[in-house]
């Protein structure tokens, strides 16, 4: 029986060369679409404001593809030798850059953020450019082999069909299957070694017609050696760059659908990154949570149901389980990877005081916008609604401190509630916290605002807000470390560099929250 496939009649059978270059094809795609995701998604991890890096790496990548394409018309002999040689490159460029960009990042200081860029697109597009050369490569060779099967018409059809099929299995795999079990700098090395595969068919395939078939093995097998030296240490570079990166013990890492989450253990204690910004210290995270949910819980005076929208860590549902009062606490977060975590991590769980774990909290792992549109139910309304979700630094965010999301936050907020939302800091993002307390004020709600001094943090802004006014509480639950009512009446007061600007509201339109923030915190201080 033949390796070759019979075709219908009149037309050449499909040799092995021919299935290889487009196999190669699909390859080709998948292969070069995992860098580009991998260096969009370290470049959101390790800088931050995802839509920006993911939009910066996918431009200059189509750009360098292009410019691959256009450079391919000066190779005009030993299209053969061309095409291992591109595989073998854009294996091991395309292979090792997640575990580059990984080292680098830690090498450099944190002032050279503009040398990181730098870096990250020249391997861009390095990477692209070699992408962009393999397609037509491969298009001339099976166009001058098999000039009797292939018309124009069918070859482009053919080529890009393997194409675009590659692309979409790898942007399926990617999210739910490649970085959850591989990580980014492994998911790298795998598919750096496809590419190295795929020059080492083509070398055994076409040997005959090689002129430095030697130089090329030794190539083949050099690329085939490093990449695999690699994928053997990735799990010891990795520990080795996050160590260095987070400064202490990493006791948990996990690449979630939404997040890279890491958490580390010193002599001072537990610290949660999300995506490499730090969310809590254990050391001081207790001054963010009693001032975050204890001014609205104790101002209401006997809230039942309470709503935390965000906070998957538990530490603010702790809180809220200290009056005897609460029958009832939703939590919804994002991301199940993180609830699951804090549920049953055992340093974790002491830290929240096993809250997530209480028969009055139900976890919702949800998008907070989406869920709470679902809620058609006129009953589902809480007393109290604790909005604890990352800064708005990027345009996913910023849409959940926008003046479509509080309207309906307001609609399931009971007759007399608060709601309270952490707002940043007013003393480094000073325009940005007032943002967010025009955008309350411009659906309708009255504002407390009011900051606390989180030492991790800084000076760190909350906001009250609500239809009724709010007043001081005269007690508060026994056992706070920080906030008494007479510490809190001086958390009301702004000092000249906090005091209010005038700022437009956040508009889903515009978000110009987003860019108010990364203007100022990415401002010298």
């Amino acid at each position: 029986m033949s390796g070759a496939v019979e075709a219908p009649p009149g037309r050449a059978r499909i040799s092995p060369a021919e299935i290889t270059l487009l196999g190669s094809v699909f390859l080709i795609a998948a292969c070069g679409l995992v860098y580009e995701l991998a260096a969009g998604a370290l470049a959101s991890y390790l800088v931050g404001d995802s839509i920006r890096q993911f939009s910066t790496v996918i431009g200059t990548y189509l750009f360098a593809m292009g410019l691959g394409s256009w450079l391919s018309r000066f190779v005009e002999r030993q299209l053969v030798a061309q095409f291992i040689g591109v595989e073998l490159l854009v294996g091991a460029v395309g292979g090792l850059m997640p575990a580059g960009l990984f080292v680098a990042h830690n090498l450099l200081p944190a002032s050279a953020a503009g040398a990181f860029q730098a870096i990250l697109h020249a391997l861009v597009l390095a990477v692209g450019a070699l992408v962009g050369l393999e397609i037509p490569l491969v298009m001339r060779l099976l166009q001058r082999r098999f000039r009797e099967r292939y018309g124009l018409k069918d070859l482009v059809s053919q080529v890009l069909t393997f194409d675009y099929l590659g692309a979409l299995v790898v942007a399926l795999a990617f999210p739910l299957l490649l970085v959850p079990q591989l990580g980014l700098i492994r998911t790298g090395l795998v598919f750096g070694l496809m590419n190295a595969g795929v020059a080492v068919w083509a070398l055994w395939l076409f040997r005959a017609e090689l002129r430095r078939l030697q130089a090329l093995a030794l190539a083949a097998g050099a690329t085939m050696a490093v990449l695999l030296a690699a994928l053997a240490g990735a799990e010891r570079l990795t520990t080795w760059a996050e160590d260095r990166y987070y400064g202490d013990h990493i006791l948990h890492v996990a690449s979630s659908d939404y997040q890279r989450i890491v958490v580390t253990g010193g002599r001072a204690g537990l610290r949660l990154f999300l995506n490499g910004n730090l969310q809590f210290h254990e050391r001081d995270e207790y001054r963010y949570h009693e001032a975050l949910v204890h001014p609205a819980m104790a101002a209401h005076g006997a809230p039942r149901r309470v709503l935390v929208l965000g906070g998957g860590d538990g530490l603010a549902v702790r809180e809220i389980l200290k009056y005897p009062s609460v029958e009832q606490v939703t939590l919804v977060d994002l991301d199940a990877q993180v609830t699951r975590l804090f549920s049953t991590e055992p340093r974790l769980v002491a830290l929240n005081r096993g809250a997530l774990r209480s028969p009055k909290v139900t976890v919702v792992n949800a998008d907070a916008f989406a869920w709470l549109e679902a809620q058609r139910d006129p009953a589902a309304t809480w007393d109290v609604i604790v909005i604890d979700f990352p800064d708005p630094g990027n345009f996913a965010v910023g849409k959940l401190y926008s003046t479509s999301f509080y309207p309906i936050v307001d609609q399931h907020l009971a007759a007399g509630g608060f709601m309270v939302v952490q707002t940043t800091s007013p003393l480094v993002a000073r325009r940005s916290f007032w943002t967010v307390a025009a955008t309350l004020e411009s659906v309708g709600l009255t504002i407390t605002p009011y900051h606390a001094l989180v030492p991790s943090f800084g000076e760190w802004g909350f906001i009250l807000a609500g239809h009724r006014p709010w007043h001081l509480a005269r007690a508060l639950p026994e056992g706070l470390r920080f906030l008494t009512p007479e510490v809190m009446a001086t958390l009301l007061r702004f000092p000249p560099d906090m005091a209010r600007t005038e700022e437009a509201p956040n508009r889903l339109s515009d978000q110009r929250l987003v860019r108010l923030f990364e203007e100022e915190w990415g401002a010298p201080r």
